[in-house]
């Protein structure tokens, strides 16, 4: 399957590069701006999709995309109390 690295900035300026194992998330992001709970949303939706794709293709679900929505989700409840928080997608890195 083709994997692809996602740049974003969060709320306070850190940079991250995030890994799906599929290339859906191109489907859900575009360089911009999101709401921190859209952001998170977007992320849940392609990674879980990513995940199924997994399994559907190798029998069992992809625990590389299922670790990295659960740091993102640990990460972006750091930001949760910033006045309407926002994530800066940056790129895709194919």
């Amino acid at each position: 399957m083709p994997e692809i690295r996602f740049c974003f900035c969060w709320p306070d300026g850190t940079v991250e590069t995030a890994y799906s194992p599929s290339l859906v998330v191109k489907d859900y992001f575009e360089p911009g701006e999101y709401a921190l709970g859209d952001f998170l949303e977007r992320a849940r939706t392609a990674l879980q999709i990513a995940s199924n794709r997994v399994e559907a293709k190798y029998g069992r679900p992809c625990s590389l995309a299922l670790s990295q929505l659960s740091r993102l989700e640990s990460a972006a409840a750091r930001y949760h109390d910033y006045p309407d928080p926002k994530v800066q997608f940056q790129r895709f890195v194919e």
